[in-house]
């Protein structure tokens, strides 16, 4: 079908069909983001329907990393292209040009940039990859390990949480650590929300808050990966262990894991975001969402704003916008026990974990990524048969002489005991020699 022949059936008109005829669903979503995507470029370009050329490029492009790690990878499809088999290029190719519409046709803004970027997306990144980030240059997804994840591209608004990212490193900019950085992922999850709403046509009443519903495989007892509704219950699986996300400000996590329980403690935002948009009616997206946006990317917030301090400018956004009840976001907040106010200095950081290695052992710690999940391994140098590599690495690396830099969202993060030599670094600083230590040490036996 041409470009043309998608925008002449209206978008609503094709959402109920998804919500008709689900086993056709598929068809009509994809139609959707076409029909998105025309509507972005008229919307960014209207120069070109005076004969004026785009010398901007494609509003985005979809790349395979054909399960290597090198990026972007090879084009699949860009802007404009008609559709690709690869079903990964497609879920991408939806949540890409459907988030991009969003920030255009409901909030004005121009891409993530305000200034009409590009966006470059890469699929299928790795072998059993289970993320997907937003490394400050491109989205990247994994196909997921096969035996609990699925594809990261499969639910919608995994691609709008991580293009989110993108949208508030060039707005708030808040620093991935403790509560500025749980806003950071709460926000994510907020346009996530957002978006799956819209392209379902639900109003905040009638949707279900999940985040991530399909990422898990048959068998795995999870309706999603995050409940902006219920914090906490997401999730209850032997495989998984239960959704220990918190909902109020009282029972806030301190952990060095996560960058400060980043994914564990947007919880409370999150749920706060639920509260105000159901109180305040209608569509997420056009109700609260516009409350957030504003706050987003308006004056009153910092880089090292906490819950409090983002609190206080939702409710300024929700005055300044005249048509959206203020006590309804004061009220969401004071439910989810934030009080409005400006940001205090930051509290002292959590002790850090202690991987009490033996001298003859490695230790590996992963956490974060966008599942917030926690891994622990150790490896017996003395009694494995992984031993003889590890042995060989640990001589060779020096992890004094590994350089770190500031947390990327959604990113792993590794602390490392080798041998009694320890450190934690993000998973952009690892070396080749230390994801070859985090492989053999996590690596299911």
């Amino acid at each position: 079908m041409s470009r043309t022949h998608a925008c002449f059936v209206p978008p609503y008109l094709l959402r109920q069909l998804a919500l008709s005829v689900p086993e056709e669903a598929e068809r009509w979503h994809r139609l959707l983001a076409i029909d998105d995507d025309v509507r972005l470029r008229r919307a960014q370009a209207p120069g070109l329907r005076r004969g004026v050329a785009d010398a901007r490029g494609p509003a985005w492009v979809v790349h395979t990393a054909s399960h290597g790690t090198d990026l972007p990878g090879e084009p699949a499809r860009a802007a404009g292209d008609p559709p690709s088999e690869d079903v990964a290029v497609e879920e991408a190719a939806l949540g890409i040009s459907g988030t991009l519409a969003l920030f255009a046709e409901v909030y004005g803004r121009d891409s993530y940039d305000g200034a009409g970027a590009g966006v470059s997306a890469t699929v299928h990144y790795g072998q059993d990859y289970v993320n997907a980030f937003w490394d400050g240059t491109q989205l990247v997804f994994g196909d997921g390990d096969g035996r609990v994840f699925d594809r990261f591209t499969k639910p919608v608004d995994v691609l709008a949480h991580e293009l989110t990212h993108a949208l508030t490193e060039h707005t708030a900019g808040f620093v991935y650590e403790g509560q500025s950085g749980a806003l950071n992922e709460s926000v994510s999850d907020v346009f996530a929300s957002c978006l799956k709403q819209r392209l379902l046509g639900q109003t905040a009443l009638a949707a279900d808050w999940l985040i991530g519903e399909g990422l898990f495989l048959p068998g795995i007892r999870a309706r999603g990966l995050r409940d902006m509704a219920h914090p906490g219950a997401a999730y209850d699986d032997p495989a998984l262990g239960r959704d220990p996300q918190p909902a109020h400000l009282d029972d806030y996590v301190e952990t060095t894991d996560d960058n400060g329980g980043v994914h564990l403690n947007s919880g409370i935002p999150n749920r706060a975001f639920h509260l105000a948009a159901v109180a305040i009616g209608g569509s997420s997206w056009e109700g609260a969402g516009r409350v957030w946006f504003a706050a987003l990317t308006g004056d009153q917030v910092t880089s090292r704003s906490d819950f409090a301090g983002f609190a206080a400018a939702t409710v300024a956004a929700a005055a300044s916008l005249g048509d959206v009840d203020v006590s309804a976001v004061e009220e969401a907040w004071a439910r989810v026990g934030v009080t409005p106010a400006s940001s205090p200095a930051a509290p002292a950081a959590a002790p850090a974990a202690d991987l009490l290695a033996a001298a003859d052992q490695v230790v590996v710690r992963r956490t974060g990524g966008f599942a917030g999940r926690t891994s622990e391994a150790r490896v017996d140098l003395g009694a494995d048969p992984r031993a003889d590599e590890l042995r060989d690495l640990v001589e060779r690396i020096d992890l004094a002489r590994v350089s770190g830099t500031p947390p990327q969202p959604d990113r792993f993060v590794y602390d490392f005991d080798l041998c009694g030599d320890r450190a934690t670094l993000c998973e952009q600083d690892l070396t080749d020699d230390l994801r070859r230590v985090a492989d053999l040490v996590l690596r299911p036996s």
